[in-house]
C-alpha cells in the first residue's frame, strides 16, 4: 500500500508538477527514509509524535539540519498529497522543523586561484571540453543540474547569453564571458568529430562516446583540475558558482544583479554573498586602516 502511494507521488510530481529528474530522486530517497523509520506502521497512522521520533534518530545518527530538513520537506509535501488525493485526514509534518545548525558561509576560490583554475591550455579532446565547462561555470555562475542540462540551441554567440532551465524548470538569462565563448567555440570544432548518441543530439557538453556527460564525471573531472593546477582546497563545481558570485559583487556591489543571474527567487539566499563581500573589505581595512588591527 505504502510503495503504491509514493509510485502515485513520483508520477504526480514528475507529469503534474514537472518537476527535474534530480528532484525526484532526492523525494524518493527521502520517502523511502520514512518508510523505514515507521518499521512497517501505516502512513495514515503516522501523527506528529512519530515525526519527532524519527527527526531525533535521523538527528541522532549524524545526519546535517540541512539534510533533514531537506527530509522533511518531502515528507511534507508527500503527506499533503496524500490529503488532496488519497482522503488521508491530516499532515503531520506541519509545523516540524529540523534542528538548527550554525550558519556557514560558502567557500569560494580567490580570483587569483579561480583564473588559474579556468585557464586550461590543453588540445586534447577532454581538455578543450573541460576548459569550456570550467570557463563556463566561473563566467555564469550555472548550477551543475543547469550546466549538464544545456543544449547548444541555448546560446547565443552574437549577444553573448545562455538560456539555462533552473530549479522548478524556471529558465533564464545568463552572461557569457568572451573567455567561455572562445573555450565553447574550440569545444564545439572537436565535438563535430564525435558520434552523437542519437537519442539526444543536442547535449553541448558530452563524452568521447558521445553521451551528455554526468554530473558525477564533471565533480571528478574539476576536482582532478584543481590538483593539476596546485589549487589547495575542495574544488567543487558550486564553489565555482559562489566564486562567480562574490568576484561580481566586490566588482559591482550590485546584489540584484547578482541575484538575477543566479536565478534566486528571494534576495535573501542572495544575501550570503554580502557576508563574503565584508569579510574581503574586513581583510582589506586591516591591511590598509592606520588604527585597524594588524597581526
Amino acid at each position: 500500500m505504502a510503495t503504491d502511494l509514493l509510485v502515485s507521488y513520483l508520477d504526480y510530481i514528475a507529469y503534474e508538477r514537472r518537476l527535474s529528474n534530480l528532484t525526484r530522486e532526492n523525494y524518493e530517497r527521502d520517502i523511502k527514509s520514512l518508510l523505514k523509520l515507521s518499521e512497517g506502521q501505516t502512513l495514515d497512522a503516522i501523527k506528529p509524535q512519530h515525526i519527532r521520533r524519527f527527526v531525533a534518530a535521523m538527528h541522532g545518527k549524524g545526519l546535517s539540519s540541512k539534510s533533514i530538513a531537506r527530509a522533511l520537506s518531502s515528507w511534507r509535501g508527500f503527506f499533503h498529497f496524500l490529503t488532496l488525493r488519497h482522503n488521508f485526514s491530516s499532515n503531520p509534518c506541519i509545523g516540524m522543523k529540523a534542528p538548527k545548525a550554525a550558519k556557514t558561509l560558502p567557500q569560494a576560490l580567490s580570483i587569483e586561484q579561480a583564473v588559474k583554475l579556468v585557464s586550461i591550455n590543453e588540445n586534447s579532446l577532454l581538455g578543450v571540453r573541460d576548459h569550456a565547462i570550467l570557463e563556463l561555470f566561473y563566467s555564469s555562475g550555472l548550477r551543475l543540474a543547469e550546466l549538464v542540462g544545456l543544449d547548444i540551441e541555448a546560446l547565443n554567440f552574437g549577444e553573448g547569453i545562455a538560456t539555462v532551465t533552473g530549479k522548478g524548470q524556471k529558465t533564464r538569462i545568463v552572461p557569457m564571458g568572451t573567455h567561455a565563448m572562445n573555450a565553447i567555440k574550440k569545444w564545439l570544432e572537436m565535438r563535430a568529430q564525435i558520434k552523437l548518441d542519437e537519442t539526444d543530439p543536442s547535449a553541448l557538453f558530452i563524452t568521447q562516446q558521445g553521451k551528455r556527460i554526468t554530473p558525477r564525471a564533471i565533480q571528478y573531472r574539476i576536482k582532478q583540475w584543481a590538483i593539476k593546477r596546485d589549487i589547495n582546497s575542495d574544488v567543487h563545481p558550486h564553489m565555482l558558482r559562489h566564486s562567480f558570485a562574490t568576484h561580481v559583487l566586490q566588482s559591482s556591489g550590485d546584489l540584484r544583479a547578482v541575484q538575477e543571474m543566479l536565478g534566486h527567487a528571494n534576495i535573501s539566499t542572495t544575501q550570503v554573498y554580502t557576508h563574503l563581500d565584508f569579510q574581503h573589505l574586513a581583510k582589506v581595512y586591516d591591511s590598509a586602516h592606520p588604527r585597524a588591527r594588524k597581526k
